[in-house]
């Protein structure tokens, strides 16, 4: 290899790292020694001594025939038995020894051999029937369900004949079939204190027909009172308490038709006050006139009802009236409505303090509007009209 002796000599005399220098070797030395070096160097690879057919670097050699070797020795830390590196690793997913987390995941480690078993038999996590519904709940929620189920048997609180029944049935039985419950007499409401059990309230209710009879006619009448002070203060409620009316009079056409055939025919209004303390008065139209509107024009006039709290009030009544009929136009900038008003005199008897049978017409315009003029505008629509009566304080001036 070499041309001459001395150039062999000068080789293998130079000095080199270890090849595996890289790898942590920290020798170096003459070339010639080297071959000697890596017999020894730990960092060099060697056969396993186990002849698995790994190469393996004499510092790890100690590592692979510990763990890393197929062909090593081991005990299984589960089971105890010995297997080779390779069957151990085949072994140890499947060792029945092994302890392991429920599937269920109830918290639970057990040996694989006793999953099964535990996941039928012992596991909080598993599915159980109740034995009295026969449906299906997770184990530690059963006892739960018991306080719970319709199904599950109870006694009766009042220790009757029926000693057990289905919790579900129970509020029937003591409402309609439990023999000792004490009932109250169905006529209680009317003031009948007798309780006891089913057969002698049944001997009561036989036995004492007349005296409950009083009873229930007793109530009836305080029903009565009850029912006519609600339609009164309903009828409060829904009185007008502003001092203007806004009067509806629908189907004009059949009742002026009507008014033709009936002499003094009149409508009335509702009642309404000028305030809420104030003075009760009612509107009325003869739509086929009175007096001398009689048979031209349609009349209207206002009238002083008694009310409530006339004592409290000022007489003569001294407000100014007016009344509207209104012009329902489809253009309101051009309607054109007739207006009547007039402030009371106070010497008129129509505005003194009303007795109980208040005056029979009151005052107003028995010529309103004439029949004529109802045809010229828009006063009827729909055969119907809208006619405003206004009671103001304030004015001193008719309008």
């Amino acid at each position: 290899i070499y041309p001459d002796p001395d150039s062999e000599k000068a080789i293998m005399g130079s000095v080199v790292y270890c090849i595996h220098h890289k790898e942590g070797c920290k020798w170096t030395g003459e070339l010639r020694k080297l071959k000697a070096h890596l017999n020894t160097c730990k960092h060099d690879a060697i056969p396993c001594t186990n002849k698995c057919g790994a190469q393996i670097p004499r510092v790890l050699m100690e590592d692979h025939l510990k763990y890393t070797c197929p062909q090593r020795r081991a005990r299984c830390e589960f089971c105890g038995k010995d297997f080779t590196g390779h069957t151990l690793e085949n072994h140890s997913g499947s060792c029945g020894f092994e302890p392991i987390y429920c599937e269920n995941k109830c918290g639970m480690k057990v040996q694989r051999r006793h999953l099964t078993q535990h996941k039928a038999a012992e596991c909080s996590k598993r599915l159980v029937p109740c034995r009295y519904c026969s449906k299906e709940f997770v184990a530690d929620t059963l006892q739960v369900h018991h306080t719970k189920c319709g199904s599950f048997p109870v006694a009766c609180p009042n220790r009757c004949d029926v000693s057990i029944l289905a919790r579900e049935d129970l509020d029937l039985h003591l409402k309609d079939q439990c023999p000792i419950l004490g009932i109250c007499c169905p006529f209680k409401d009317a003031g009948c204190r007798f309780k006891g059990n089913r057969y002698a309230l049944e001997k009561h209710v036989d036995e004492n027909i007349k005296q409950h009879l009083v009873l229930m006619c007793s109530v009836v009448t305080k029903q009565q009172h009850q029912i006519a002070n609600l339609k009164s203060a309903l009828s409060r409620l829904s009185l007008n308490y502003s001092g203007t009316l806004i009067w509806k009079v629908s189907d004009y056409t059949s009742k002026l038709t009507e008014a033709k055939t009936k002499e003094g025919m009149e409508l009335v209004s509702p009642p309404f006050y000028t305030s809420q303390y104030g003075y009760k008065l009612q509107a009325s139209v003869f739509l086929n006139g009175n007096g001398a509107g009689e048979s031209s024009h349609i009349s209207i006039y206002i009238k002083i009802l008694p009310g409530e709290y006339d004592d409290l009030l000022r007489w003569p009544f001294s407000h100014s009236v007016s009344f509207t009929l209104f012009d329902q136009s489809s253009v309101p900038e051009s309607a054109c409505n007739i207006v009547e008003s007039f402030i009371p005199d106070p010497t008129w008897k129509n505005f003194q303090r009303p007795s109980k049978e208040p005056d029979s017409l009151g005052f107003g315009f028995p010529r309103f509007v004439s029949h004529e003029m109802l045809k010229k505008r828009h006063f009827l629509k729909d055969d119907t009209m809208f006619i405003r009566v206004k009671v103001d304080p304030s004015k001193i001036v008719a309008v």
